[in-house]
């Protein structure tokens, strides 16, 4: 049988591609973020742990999950690069922005939980496989699992998801069982996302 064809060479973004793929994949996460708090649900990674802080305090989402990911970029920088932790540090700027932003210009009259996780989920799928498509994330808890995937040779996968179960086990302290099991569904929403798009063989984009 004939060889197949060699993928396509690697088409880099331009830097106002990167900019507008950092603004829409932010807002993206951002929309999922003001479901979750509407809904009072809560997510995996530095943003859950911003939400447990958030609804024990009362302090402000957006400043705590911009200082949240101040520790990460340490290991975002030796992990993955300048590059990478430079957008990752504008990409998670933007978010704690749009947090702050987005409540005074939208709000939900009636918003079923169940139905808002799993619209969060998908919304925050999204937005983080665009983050991801411009070589950028929201830093936190996924880059530390990278960097010890690298470095101790620990998978990453498993160091993320044992974050996850941590913060949601913890959460009990502070959101209801019901809450708790509804934002499961987020959870799982989201990684579908991931999971069904995340492909690099089919994306040449850099």
């Amino acid at each position: 049988m004939p060889a197949s064809a060699p993928p396509p060479p690697a088409a880099r973004h331009s830097l106002i591609e990167d900019v507008q793929g950092i603004l829409i994949g932010s807002l993206f996460v951002a929309l999922a973020v003001i479901v979750f708090r509407t809904a009072q649900l809560l997510t995996g990674g530095t943003t859950g742990l911003a939400f447990l802080i958030h609804y024990a305090s009362g302090w402000s989402l957006g400043a705590l999950l911009f200082l949240l990911n101040l520790p990460f970029y340490v290991f975002g920088l030796r992990a993955m690069g300048r590059a990478f932790t430079i957008k990752t540090f504008c990409a998670v700027g933007v978010l704690s922005a749009y947090t702050e932003l987005l409540p005074r210009l939208l709000a939900f009259e009636r918003l079923d939980p169940v139905f808002g996780a799993i619209v969060a989920g998908l919304l925050a799928g999204t937005g983080i496989l665009i983050l991801i498509r411009h070589g950028a994330s929201l830093g936190g808890i996924g880059v530390l699992a990278i960097y010890l995937q690298k470095s101790r040779g620990w998978r990453a996968g498993s160091v993320q998801m044992a974050a996850d179960c941590a913060i949601l086990a913890f959460s009990l302290v502070f959101v209801a069982p019901d809450r708790v099991a509804i934002s499961v569904l987020g959870a799982v929403a989201l990684n579908l996302v991931i999971a069904v798009n995340h492909r690099p063989d089919r994306y040449f984009g850099v």
